[in-house]
Parts: structure tokens; C-alpha cells; sequence
């Protein structure tokens, strides 16, 4: 009986170790150099308030703070690189580069006791730029903001860096430890935004390249710089394949999550070279990824015959209306400068009100426009051909008119308009999505600028 009671007590206190140290796993505390009495001789709270004074010291113990690139949800948005700075009395110097405002400023944070240890930050500061509700980036998430967080869970160490997951949508972030230079080279975050996103003359289109050391995939690459997120479809023929990551910035770099997997290697930091303009990844064996600008679309279509009505066949109208595609993401920062700088030379009341290209059979259109506050509409008669090789229509000039008489040419229409004869051409792309009304988007790109406006079909 005495052998048997002594091996049911070690059942026992083999139980009641597994179960501590269970409970401690989810807290982040329990390893294999666990002292099995001093689970047993503290309580909750015990272990609770010695997390707290882990966690703080770890907070305090990095001479230049911490640095976390937050992804808040990378299956819609990207990630948003914050500095902080903690101190013993409860202040915290924080920077973000969410805008263009990569200042200092100060506010409170605590170390919270709950189920868990977590890192409250109590008082309003760049952080919480991320969970503003009526701050969005998308009507997607009307009223819920950037989903992010200002209480970050403790989970423990590793590496010397701190790790969190986020109270609201359980995500992971990484502290690590920050250096003087991240400091000072946040604003630099924005410059490869700047980079990544192109000025008004870099070509429209982009591609993502994978190279997995014997063969090469090419994906369309669509960035938005609101939401910072990217989407990349396959180009190849009958794949309806896509890659969707959300993107962050680095002063030299631009980093992605998820990873991108190719073959058993994750890539995810994307280095920028000015020479060529592109991000590049580079793993071993011959594994890269790169994101490149085009200078063509990277499927070319048969879209552009909708400008080359048959013989015998109504004519076919595509129309840019301010009203309501002055703001679609499709219209290229060029095509937005040209028609502002016509507004800007106006009276006040007058403005661009609609850029319309009527095409007849026969290889003639009309390039119609138009104006608010009573200015006369004109219209610039052309020849349209056809570029079968690179599938593109071209436009050449035959006359002004003002619908009864000929005109001079408009000196203030004279940039855009040359835009849209392009001695190269233009590409025309009949696009998937909708604004407003049901009539399709069609774009028109110059092939030789990186000049693309939007318009509704009218057909």
C-alpha cells in the first residue's frame, strides 16, 4: 500500500506539472529549463507580475527602442513600419512612416495584467492611426479603420526580439531592436514608396518575375499605394493564378507578407536598384523575384479593334466624364496633370466636363471636348489606323471643328491632345470593374508616354 500511494502521489505531481506547464505555454513562459517547484509554489498572479517586470525590462533595455513592421491584415493591407522609444515613468516616443508625417511625438503606454501581460499604449499617438474607425483606406472597411490595434499580447522572447500578437485580430508583430539610423532614415520609407509606385513618367504597367532557377513565370503586378497592397495575376494563357501579399517599406527595400514561396525558399525582402528601376529578391540556386516596369501591357489584346467598327456599323463612343471618373485609380498621374492644367487656365467656372472619342466605320473619329460654365465644345477630327504587330490604334490629325466649321486647334487642349495622337499609338484595354454605372471601362494608354485616361463605353 505505502509503493502504491508514493506512485499515485508522483501521478499526481507529473499531472498537475503537465497542466502548469501547459497553462504557461499559451503565456509564453514555459520551457525545458522549467523548475517544476516554482510552478508549484506560485500562484497565477505570481507568474502574471513577473511576466510584467520581463516584459518592461525588455522594453527598457534596447539603447534605441524597438522597430515592428505591423501588418495588420496582409490579406487586404500592408504594413506600416513604427519606431518606439520607452521609458521607466510610462512615455513613449514613437514615429511611423502611416503618411509623411515621420516626426517624434511622446504619450503614455502601460504594461496591462489580464488573462496575459500586454503593452497598452493609453494615449493617442501615431499607432493608433491604425484603428481610427473613421479612418479608412477603402470602403471595404468603412468604419473599421486599418484594423489595428494599440494593445499588443505578450507572447515571450526570441532572439532578442520581442514578440507580440495583436489584441483585436490576433496577428503577429515583431519588435526587434531598433538602431540610431532607423531613426533617422524613416522618412527614407517613403522615397521607396515613391520608387515602387513610379513618378509621372515611368511606365504604366508592372510585372512581377519568378525564377525558380530553371524556369520563368511572369504575373501582372497591380500596387495600390492606399491600401498597400499588391495583387499579381499570371499571364500565362488559361491560368487563372494569383498572388496577393501586402507590402511594407524599408529605406532600401521593400518587404512583403506573406512571404513569396518559391519552391521550399520564402522570399520576402524586395531590394531596390535605381539603375533599372525594379525590386529584387535572391535566394540560392538561381531563385529571384523580381518587380519590373513595362512599357507595353504584358498581354496584349484584340480590345483595341472596338475603335474599327465594320463597314455598315453604328459608330462606337468611349467618353472620360469628370464627374465621375475624375478619381478613377486607372487614370494615370500624367493624364491627371494635363487636365488640371487646362482647368487651371480657365475661368473659374469653366472646366474639363468630358473627353469623348466617337469612332465611325471607315477609319475616322472625332476627339470630342467639352466644358462647363457655357465654354463652346470642339472637336478634333483623325484618321484612325491600325497596328496589327503590337495591337494598338493610331491617330493622326485631319482638322478642328466646332461641329459646323473648322477651327483653329486650341492651344490650351495642345499636351493632352498630342497624348492621345501618339505617333506610337495607343493600347486600348476593355477592364474588369465597374464605376458608378454599368457601362464598361475601357482605358487608352499611349505606347510611347505614360499617359492613360478612363472612360465609359457608349454603345
Amino acid at each position: 500500500m505505502y509503493n502504491l500511494n508514493i506512485k499515485f502521489m508522483k501521478v499526481k505531481n507529473i499531472l498537475k506539472f503537465l497542466t502548469a506547464c501547459s497553462v504557461l505555454l499559451l503565456l509564453g513562459s514555459c520551457n525545458n529549463n522549467t523548475d517544476a517547484e516554482d510552478i508549484f509554489n506560485k500562484t497565477p498572479t505570481e507568474r502574471l507580475n513577473e511576466q510584467k517586470s520581463e516584459l518592461k525590462d525588455a522594453l527598457l533595455a534596447s539603447e534605441f527602442g524597438w522597430k515592428a513592421v505591423y501588418f495588420t491584415d496582409d490579406t487586404q493591407l500592408g504594413g506600416y513600419t513604427h519606431l518606439f522609444k520607452f521609458s521607466a515613468d510610462g512615455k513613449v516616443q514613437m514615429a511611423s512612416d502611416f503618411d509623411d508625417d515621420t516626426a517624434v511625438y511622446q504619450s503614455d503606454y502601460s504594461i496591462a495584467l489580464g488573462s496575459t501581460v500586454s503593452l497598452l499604449f493609453e494615449t493617442y499617438n501615431r499607432i493608433h492611426l491604425l484603428s481610427d474607425s473613421n479612418s479608412y483606406p477603402t470602403t471595404a472597411l468603412r468604419g473599421k479603420g486599418y484594423l489595428g490595434d494599440f494593445q499588443f499580447l505578450y507572447y515571450g522572447q526570441e532572439n532578442g526580439d520581442i514578440l507580440f500578437k495583436s489584441n483585436r485580430l490576433v496577428r503577429d508583430i515583431r519588435f526587434v531592436k531598433a538602431t540610431a539610423q532607423d531613426w533617422a532614415d524613416l522618412s527614407k520609407n517613403l522615397v521607396t514608396e515613391e520608387n515602387l509606385v513610379g513618378n509621372i513618367n515611368s511606365p504604366l504597367y508592372k510585372l512581377l518575375e519568378i525564377n525558380d532557377g530553371a524556369n520563368v513565370k511572369k504575373y501582372d503586378f497591380s500596387f495600390s499605394s492606399i491600401t498597400r497592397f499588391a495583387v499579381a495575376k499570371s499571364i500565362d494563357a488559361g491560368s487563372s493564378e494569383a498572388i496577393s501579399v501586402g507590402v511594407g517599406y524599408t529605406p532600401t527595400s521593400i518587404v512583403l507578407s506573406p512571404a513569396l514561396e518559391v519552391g521550399s525558399q520564402k522570399l520576402s525582402n524586395f531590394v531596390y536598384d535605381a539603375a533599372t528601376s525594379s525590386f529584387t529578391a535572391t535566394g540560392t540556386g538561381g531563385v529571384t523575384a523580381s518587380i519590373k516596369y513595362s512599357n507595353a501591357p504584358l498581354v496584349l489584346t484584340d480590345d483595341y479593334k472596338v475603335a474599327l467598327p465594320a463597314a455598315g456599323s453604328p459608330t462606337n463612343a468611349f467618353g472620360y466624364i469628370a464627374a465621375n471618373l475624375a478619381n478613377a485609380p486607372t487614370n494615370s498621374p500624367l493624364c491627371i496633370q494635363l487636365l488640371n492644367e487646362i482647368n487651371a487656365s480657365l475661368p473659374a467656372t469653366q472646366k474639363v466636363n468630358r473627353v469623348q472619342i466617337t469612332f465611325a466605320p471607315g477609319g475616322i473619329a472625332d476627339i470630342m471636348y467639352s466644358f462647363t460654365g457655357g465654354r463652346a465644345t470642339v472637336y478634333h477630327r483623325v484618321t484612325v489606323t491600325e497596328d496589327a504587330v503590337n495591337k494598338t490604334i493610331i491617330l493622326k490629325n485631319s482638322f478642328w471643328h466646332n461641329g459646323s466649321a473648322i477651327v483653329t486647334a486650341p492651344a490650351l487642349l495642345k499636351n493632352i491632345d498630342d497624348k492621345l495622337l501618339d505617333p506610337k499609338g495607343l493600347y486600348v484595354i476593355k477592364e474588369s470593374f465597374r464605376i458608378q454605372f454599368v457601362n464598361t471601362i475601357y482605358t487608352f494608354s499611349g505606347a510611347s508616354s505614360s499617359f492613360r485616361i478612363t472612360t465609359y463605353a457608349f454603345q
